[in-house]
């Protein structure tokens, strides 16, 4: 097979190494590097070429990489045209497909890496917006993140370069688990997540796997960065972690680097690795080296020679220019740059090479702008064949050296000459960027690459056309590619220091010289610079603020960036200030203002569903779902296929407790976007609400698939078990989430709710500790730690961890207070209850439970008719609140007044029919007034299982005199009953035995009694022995094994007595009974128990008769008092 033929750029390299002379020393140790094994201790593998500009480092670098290619290697050379460490990779294996050596592992993960990192900007500054933590414990206040703290980690997000050293690192940490998740739900495929997320770890373990397949396959490869004083900042950091740990795995022993900069090896990163490293320090040619150029040139006159050594101080790239044309260095007062070019006696050709001096870099579209004569034929060819011109990714580049002295020439010759050069072809990159700028919106321009790349250079020739004039214009430049992150930034910023250096304008110098400064500076940055001393328009102005607030916000330095939203607000009243003076208030806790701004910005963009979106999500947190849903309504008119605002509008319906249309409107958000977590996680919630768990577990494996290491994910799913008192299931899952992300604060104070419900005191005792180790103002930890504590004895630990959580909660909070009041009351506390539960009212004034924790605490104190007066007085300006209204209606029915307390009941079920524990109150409140059909119809609602329903059916049919169905039930109920250890249930089931005269059912009832229960067991026997033996008997077995305060209630005593034979005591308990509080229950009960007594063998009528038709008496007149 023909051998293909070298490419044009192939001969001219060749021609200009052949021409290479000196640097013998450096040339030879490096090639001896490749006679001398890998494990040799003299064998190197990192060189470091560094030397002034001109000195020669790019030439040596070709000669260095032309040795390699000699010794078979695999060569690849990079230069400052990469901006970051995966662009890097990229030319290095374009370099090696050249060579028939593809890396096509990497090629693909690298066109993965630059789609999916496009999308993820999106999807970060989308994460501010979203303010719900998907937590459902309240999260703590150290883990607010910054909305894009993750891609800041990593030095990715479009933010200002000077901020991101100035973001928390916590709230880094915290930032990339909400985005991990964020980039799950849009990515198929999770390694893409860690691709963006990560792209180092993920990019470097697949190109150091593929060097080592080449490398297997030849004898060496050489990796070479040229240019390295502007590559240094992001490849530097990453060469060291790559060659001298394994962190990306291991590099083959037959790879060589070389680094090529005008500065030596980093003393902070590269000191403990020096042996590592041979140093090429170049220096200007020695007399012998320039004249030994020169003579290969064909330079030998002593006079010419000694005038080129004097004009180029032997710096290599003045040596090898001037000595191009030996003839024409006749003049010992021109310039240097004269002498670069009198050897040309084309004219044409000179001013060619002076006018492509002109832009940065060139292309044949550039060259041709460059030139007013339309015959430029072969020029093109003929500019890159010259000594001081290099070609690097298709453009061509002048050696600074020359450029600037080429630069400095015209500029001084004929400075309008100057200016109407540059001032033309700034006019022709602004019409390509006119062009390119078509299709994109405002907001993307400074994002997208090839628009970018020309307004750089139109504002770099109108910079260096007007330097004076355009400065503003520049400064709003700046201002605009803040957004678009540090690669924008710094271009914008090296214009400006290009410019300054090359038109010797002071102004622009220093501005250049600050800017560099700022970039660096991690307290005040780019955007202060601006605002404090740049002339801003005020458009600019308004924007510089706008960014500057925004930076600010997410370094949670609120109060400061609702001062520059302010002063943006006042400059020009503009959406973007608005809207992020809006996402301030919010974060302030300033609801209400932040409302106002949100429609601000909405009346001045009314066709942006973004911002009608951002305003619905204000409303639904805020509590507003009608409005929200409106809003969202509004969001999605404009954009049909806006799946954050299903979602959202779902979640708000779900509030309003529409629940069908929230299902729709998640199914509708989850077709569009199949990965979006947020909809799986709250429709997860939605399905919980509805106890239909198994879909709620769905959704939520479903999002773990998504994100499988998601600690947001894992503590969802984790906290839905705990939730669902799942707690084995929700100890392991909230146990991964801890290890996903150990400092998950919340995720550890789960595990250790679960682990409390599981009687593990110490672990969770445990869990809590380490909860609040991470965040000592964990408000939720503190709170269920304190009730751990109180629970295991230790009060004053309790109360040391609730008084703290009050402090920590603020003058606003309402839950520790909460938490606080149930405590006290537990201990007996209740005016220190009642006292907490108003702080609480007034804070959260719909929060039914304090309600009905502080109801009990009253009447605990006797002070029950206060709590009702309390309970009108609320419900006067709500009078459909369902739970008051229950609230309410259990207080009047402990107070005795039975009738309007099921007035309340009745209200609260027609106003909410399907809450079934209404149903249960109604029939408790119809038990106590005596009307039992309203009971029983109640209580069979929902055919009664095992438990209170069966049990109190049970009583009702018995209160009834409608045994057999009783005993139907609780036939049913028998085994279950001691299955599931129900002491009342099997209590309930002896009594229907002995109704029924079934003995031998009623000893099994009794024996289970006295093994699980004794005091309910031994009185059961003495019942049974009085049914058939006789009191009598019953009285020698109740003096020996019940005392009489075994009993608790004053039926149980009457009873009791009855039994020990003890009639003065059973009497005074009647007496008491009928005399004092009761309800239709305590009568009937009685009545119940002095019928069963007439039973029994020996039984006196004459005794037992009369007391029995008194309490029937009563019972009889309480139920028709309550009739309906």
């Amino acid at each position: 097979m023909a051998q293909a033929r070298p490419s044009m750029q192939e001969l001219i390299g060749r021609r200009k190494r052949a021409g290479f002379v000196g640097r013998r020393g450096e040339l030879d140790l490096f090639r001896g590097n490749f006679d001398t094994s890998p494990e040799d201790e003299r064998h190197s593998f990192v060189f470091h070429v560094h030397g002034t500009a001109g000195v020669g480092k790019s030439s040596l670098v070709r000669e260095l990489e032309a040795v390699a290619a000699q010794r078979k290697a695999i060569t690849a050379c990079t230069d400052e045209t990469v901006n970051s460490v995966p662009e890097a990779m990229a030319a290095i294996s374009a370099q090696f497909a050249r060579q028939g050596a593809e890396l096509k592992s990497l090629d693909r993960l690298l066109a993965t890496y630059r789609q999916r990192r496009h999308e993820a900007e999106t999807a970060s500054a989308a994460l501010e917006a979203d303010a719900d933590p998907g937590l459902s414990a309240p999260p703590s206040p150290g883990s607010m993140a910054a909305s894009q703290a993750g891609l800041i980690g990593l030095g990715m997000v479009p933010v200002v370069g000077a901020f991101a050293g100035a973001i928390d690192p916590a709230q880094v940490a915290h930032g990339t688990d909400r985005l991990r998740a964020a980039l799950s739900a849009r990515f198929r495929n999770h390694d893409d997540v860690r691709l963006v997320l990560e792209p180092l770890k993920v990019l470097t373990p697949v190109f150091v796997d593929e060097l080592g397949r080449v490398a297997a396959e030849a004898p060496w490869v050489a990796l070479f960065f040229d240019t390295y004083e502007r590559t240094s900042p992001f490849l530097d950091p990453w060469l060291l972690d790559l060659i001298t740990t394994d962190r990306y795995g291991a590099l083959p022993a037959n790879a060589v680097f070389t680094l090529a900069g005008q500065h030596g090896p980093d003393p902070a990163r590269w000191a403990d690795n020096a042996e590592l490293i041979t140093e090429f320090a170049l220096e200007p040619f020695t007399e012998s080296e320039a004249r030994q150029l020169l003579a290969a040139k064909g330079l030998v006159d002593e006079t010419v020679v000694r005038e080129v050594l004097r004009l180029s101080g032997r710096l290599p790239v003045l040596v090898s220019t001037l000595a191009e044309n030996p003839g024409a260095v006749d003049d010992p007062t021109a310039t240097a740059v004269e002498r670069f070019l009198k050897w040309e006696g084309d004219p044409a050709k000179r001013d060619v090479a002076l006018r492509c001096a002109l832009p940065r870099t060139l292309d044949e579209d550039v060259f041709r702008a460059s030139m007013t004569d339309e015959d430029t034929e072969g020029l093109y060819e003929w500019l890159r064949t010259l000594p001081f011109v290099s070609e690097r990714a298709g453009r061509v580049h002048y050696h600074d050296v020359v450029r600037t002295a080429m630069l400095r020439l015209q500029r001084t010759r004929s400075p309008r000459q100057w200016a109407e050069r540059h001032a033309r072809l700034a006019e022709r990159f602004g019409g390509w960027r006119a062009e390119a700028e078509e299709g994109l919106e405002p907001g993307e321009l400074w994002s997208d690459e090839a628009w970018r790349e020309l307004r750089l250079e139109e504002l770099y020739h109108r910079l260096c056309a007007r330097p004076q004039g355009v400065l503003r214009e520049v400064f709003r430049d700046v201002v605009s590619a803040c957004r678009a992150g540090e690669v924008a930034i710094r271009g914008c910023v090296q214009v400006v220091v290009d410019v300054g250096e090359q038109t010797d304008a002071g102004l622009v110098r220093a501005w250049g010289r600050d800017f560099l400064e700022a970039l660096s500076d991690e307290t005040e940055g780019l955007l202060r610079l601006l605002l404090d001393r740049a002339d801003l328009d005020t458009f600019g102005c308004a924007e510089a603020h706008c960014l500057w607030g925004q930076e600010l916000r997410r370094k949670r330095e609120y109060e400061r960036a609702l001062a520059e939203y302010d002063k943006a607000v006042a400059l020009a009243a503009s959406a973007e200030a608005y809207y992020g003076r809006a996402f301030t208030r919010a974060r302030m806790g300033d609801d209400e203002a932040a409302l106002s701004d949100f429609e601000r910005a909405v009346e001045l963009r009314p066709d942006s569903a973004e911002i009608l979106f951002e305003w619905g999500e204000s409303l639904r947190v805020t509590g507003r779902p009608a409005e929200a849903v409106e809003t969202f309504d509004r969001a999605l008119a404009l954009d049909p296929a806006y799946a954050k605002a299903w979602a959202s509008r779902a979640s708000s319906k779900h509030t309003r407790g529409d629940t069908e249309g929230a299902l729709a409107d998640f199914a509708r958000a989850l077709e569009i976007d199949e990965r979006y977590l947020w909809a799986l996680i709250h429709r997860a919630k939605l399905y919980r609400d509805l106890d239909r768990l198994d879909e709620a577990f769905t959704d939520l494996d479903r999002a773990v698939e998504i994100a499988p290491d998601s600690a947001w994910m894992a503590s969802e799913r984790g906290d839905a078990y705990r939730l669902a008192e799942r707690y084995e299931e929700a100890v392991e899952e909230l146990g991964r989430a801890c290890e996903l992300a150990p400092d998950r604060v919340s995720a550890c104070a789960g595990r250790a709710f679960a682990l409390d419900r599981l009687n593990r005191a110490e672990e969770a005792r445990a869990a809590y500790d380490r909860a609040l180790v991470l965040d000592p103002d964990y408000v939720w930890a503190l709170g269920n730690r304190a009730d751990l504590r109180q629970r295991e004895g230790d009060e004053g630990g309790a109360f040391e961890d609730l008084d703290r959580a009050v402090a920590v909660d603020g003058q606003g909070g309402w839950w520790a207070l909460s938490m606080r009041g149930v405590a006290h009351a537990e201990a007996g506390r209740h005016e220190e209850a009642v006292a907490d539960y108003d702080l609480v009212r007034v804070r959260k004034p719909d929060l039914w439970w304090v309600w009905d924790h502080r109801k009990r605490s009253l009447f605990a104190l006797g002070r029950g008719e206060e709590a009702v007066v309390d309970l009108d007085r609320f419900l006067e300006s709500d009078p459909d609140n369902a739970r008051l209204l229950e609230i309410r209606g259990r207080a009047r029915s402990e107070l005795g007044r039975y009738r309007e307390a099921l007035r309340d009941l009745d209200r609260a079920i027609e106003l909410t029919p399907d809450a079934e524990w209404l149903y249960e109150e109604r029939a408790r409140t119809s038990i106590a007034a005596g009307r039992l059909d309203q009971a029983l119809s109640d209580l069979r609602r929902n055919s009664p299982s095992l438990g209170w329903e069966r049990r109190r059916t049970v009583d009702v049919l018995l209160w009834q005199g409608r045994d057999d169905e009783a005993v139907r039930l609780l036939d049913d109920m028998r085994e279950t009953a001691r299955q599931q250890d129900d002491v009342d249930g099997v209590s309930v089931c002896w009594i229907g035995d002995v109704l029924t005269g079934r003995w031998g059912s009623a000893r099994r009832a009794t024996d289970w009694l006295c093994e699980n229960s004794p005091e309910s067991g031994w009185f059961a026997v003495a019942l049974t022995i009085a049914v058939r033996e006789g009191l009598r008997a019953a009285e020698t077995w109740g003096r020996r094994f019940l005392a009489q305060d075994d009993a608790d209630t004053e039926v149980d005593r009457m009873l009791l007595g009855y039994v020990r034979g003890d009639g003065a005591r059973a009497d005074a308990s009647l007496s008491r009974i009928l005399s004092g509080p009761h309800d239709w229950e305590d009568l009937a009960d009685a009545a119940f128990w002095l019928t069963f007594l007439t039973r029994c063998p020996d039984a006196d009528p004459a005794y037992f008769g009369p007391r029995l038709s008194r309490v029937i008496a009563a019972r009889d007149a309480f139920q028709a008092r309550y009739a309906e």
